[in-house]
């Protein structure tokens, strides 16, 4: 963000998708055939008027987003729509299609993992060097990123903390990676599993997931920036990763550009869904955010707790943790995750943070039928074959094509 922009007054979204074949649907390393600039040279990113298309860490994944932050995410869907069809055109000339959700479901990253070509600064081959790369928590990852604005270091303060409180909900509404190695994983959203554990020597990247509470800028640098910075130096003596994106925390300061970027949205079915569950995301922080009083910030090991949960069992994850439905305004001692989402958007729209618009009936079919990766385990059954994953996930790539909720 290169102006200074109030908290919620706008927001930036960015969405990841596969590359697959159009037969097999197995992952298509051909990334850098569609990121080329006006003069023939393969590009980091490529500009298409409010929209970009830009590279990944892996060279099967294509990302789309919004140049500049908008002011509402009404704006977004159409253009966002509009940009994966124009990807699958692009991409079909080439036999390829774009596939969404999380994870590929029978990627085998040992063998086909291959990291983007395009690396001038380095970036990538110094990750490649210090970790093990080529495993499901760097090489299969599809998400959604939202940025959200703070304009100084009290809207800081406030959004870090409504935020945090936020995150351990959000794979319970967004979990769409149930499926990892051609198998039914046993967690609803795999991704999670994955990333959180991909850097098992330098703990300190990704901490517990969950951030920290802090009281400022100064304290963060402190406690989440430089412990990461001092972990990998003696790997990384030119400081090439020493920076705020090397944080791998589910939502990270990004001071550059005044924002902090949630991270734990799983890429869903099309854009409709992708929106509609940043835009439960967006309102529930912000209800947190106005009503303040952030004086006793619970602890971070019982905020995992709540996220383990979610990561494992989606909308169906048990909360009990009474102190936490407390604050955010639910009366009963215990809930699932489903009922405390549907608490949340009732409030948002009992205070007009969330108002009428293109997000009910997806965020209704979400409430009402679970999580994409509850829908795709009961599409799938018990008998997960090559061929049945394949149909599924056919249709899944229909669903990113057409724009429309994924209804087994």
């Amino acid at each position: 963000m290169s102006r200074i922009y109030d908290a919620f007054t706008v927001c930036g979204i960015e969405i990841e998708y596969g590359i697959v074949d159009k037969t097999t649907l197995d992952c298509r390393p051909i990334a850098d055939q569609v990121l080329i600039d006006p003069t023939g040279a393969v590009a980091n990113e490529i500009a298409r008027g409010p929209f970009a298309w830009s590279n990944e860490f892996a060279w099967h994944v294509l990302e789309v987003k919004t140049r500049e932050p908008v002011a509402s995410l009404d704006q977004m869907l159409d253009g966002f729509q509009g940009e994966v069809q124009a990807l699958n055109q692009r991409l079909d000339g080439f036999g390829t299609r774009l596939m969404p959700t999380a994870m590929h479901p029978w990627m085998n990253p040992s063998r086909e993992a291959m990291m983007w070509p395009n690396d001038p600064e380095g970036i990538y081959g110094t990750y490649s060097r210090i970790f093990d790369t080529r495993t499901h928590g760097w090489a299969n990852l599809q998400s959604v990123h939202v940025n959200l604005p703070f304009a100084d270091e009290a809207q800081f303060v406030r959004l870090h903390e409504a935020i945090r409180l936020i995150l351990p909900i959000i794979p319970a509404l967004a979990a769409s990676s149930p499926v990892a190695d051609g198998r039914l994983s046993g967690v609803a959203d795999y991704r999670l599993v994955a990333y959180r554990n991909n850097a098992p020597k330098h703990p300190a990247i990704a901490g517990r997931v969950i951030p920290e509470t802090v009281s400022g800028r100064a304290q963060y640098e402190e406690t989440v920036l430089a412990p990461m910075y001092r972990s990998i130096a003696a790997s990384d003596p030119e400081g090439v990763l020493q920076d705020e994106w090397l944080n791998s925390r589910g939502a990270i300061a990004r001071f550059q550009r005044q924002s902090i970027e949630i991270r734990l949205i799983d890429a869903q079915e099309c854009p409709l869904a992708d929106l509609s569950v940043a835009a439960a995301v967006i309102a529930a922080v912000r209800l947190l955010y106005d009503e303040g009083a952030f004086a006793a910030p619970p602890a971070t090991e019982s905020l995992v707790d709540i996220f383990d949960a979610c990561v494992a069992k989606a909308d169906e994850a048990t909360i009990a943790q009474t102190a936490y439905l407390d604050r955010l305004g639910y009366s009963g001692r215990s809930c699932s995750a489903r009922d405390l989402w549907q608490h949340l958007i009732t409030r948002a729209e009992e205070s007009r943070v969330l108002t009428d618009g293109f997000w009910k009936e997806p965020l209704g079919i979400i409430l009402k039928q679970g999580s994409l990766a509850r829908r795709i385990e009961r599409a799938l059954g018990r008998g997960i074959s090559r061929s049945h994953l394949k149909d599924i996930y056919g249709e899944l790539c229909d669903c990113l094509h057409e724009g429309k909720m994924f209804l087994p």
